[in-house]
């Protein structure tokens, strides 16, 4: 080891191995969605992935899925998925492709392209009402480079470019509004720690016909900073503090799936990530965490 390099505070992660011998981040809240989310899908799919951390499964000719895969850059997976979407459309026409053979176009992505560089080719792809299903899983932050802040960074939390004493001055940006707002066939929040429900949600996406969202909080124990056996449990505080709502979109209106009663302040989360440790030490903040509160009260306060 060079003794000039500086130390981590604490050790990265260990990983585990998946598909072709590629590493994951142990406790990915990602993967789980991810796992859960192919298992209902089943091999009959596309996944068009844009670059980011589950790129990581994928080392061609292999990938861990016995569907297909094809990559893309970051801001072009609906792009990607128009294009096997229209092919996929001719072979139809054309009877050179069996109905029964038909694919699902999945686009997989995290949060830094769907929230951000990508967000204008997926506008357009709503607006044709493309066919796919778009999956994306939040990690808050660009984390296979270093964890900077994206779009969906929330307020308050350290990153690897936000490291003064009040971390990211900005707030999370509301893709699932968004989407909405193009009038969508479907839109869903969701959560690996809440299974029944993204299994719900997932087989209901599955079924349905045009552009379709399943947004799934994605617990990041290397940009977050926590140890990797506490995800589900911080996937559930995200729930019960109400920081997470989990909900749908379908014909025009919006539904809580589960509304957390009684609702957990939200340091409850806030205090296992070390992510927003300068939140409670040396001095404890409570200007910064009674701002998150009063925006999450805010938001529950309209839910009926």
């Amino acid at each position: 080891m060079n003794p000039d390099q500086p130390k981590r505070s604490r050790p990265l992660p260990s990983a585990h191995l998946l598909g072709a011998g590629t590493p994951m981040c142990a406790g990915c809240g990602g993967l789980a969605a991810l796992h859960e989310i192919y298992n209902i899908l089943g091999t009959k799919t596309v996944f068009v992935n844009a670059a980011g951390c589950l790129t990581l499964l994928a080392i061609y000719p292999f990938t861990p899925f016995r569907g297909s895969w094809l990559y893309t850059a970051m801001a072009s997976a609906p792009a990607g998925a128009q294009g096997v979407r229209d092919a996929l459309d001719v072979l139809l026409a054309q009877g050179r492709l069996a109905p029964e053979e038909d694919l699902q176009v999945v686009v997989l992505t995290g949060d830094g392209a769907a929230y951000g560089m990508g967000l204008s080719a997926t506008s357009s792809a709503l607006e044709r009402g493309l066919d796919f299903l778009y999956v994306c899983y939040d990690n808050e932050g660009f984390g296979n480079t270093g964890q900077q802040f994206s779009e969906a960074t929330p307020h308050g939390a350290r990153t690897a470019t936000s490291l003064g004493p009040r971390g990211f001055e900005g707030w999370k940006k509301d893709l699932f509004a968004i989407w909405t707002a193009h009038r969508p066939a479907y839109a869903a929040t969701a959560a690996a720690a809440e299974p029944l429900d993204l299994a719900r949600k997932v087989e209901k996406a599955r079924d349905l016909k045009g552009p379709r969202l399943l947004l799934t909080l994605a617990p990041c124990p290397p940009g977050w900073d926590f140890e990797p056996q506490q995800a589900v449990e911080i996937g559930r505080l995200a729930v019960r503090t109400g920081i997470w709502p989990l909900k749908e979109y379908v014909d025009g209106r919006v539904t809580h799936t589960k509304i957390p009663r009684p609702r957990l302040p939200v340091e409850e989360y806030l205090k296992l990530q070390g992510r927003f440790a300068h939140l409670f030490r040396p001095e404890r903040r409570d200007d910064l965490i009674r701002a998150i509160q009063d925006r999450v009260d805010a938001y529950w306060a309209g839910v009926s």
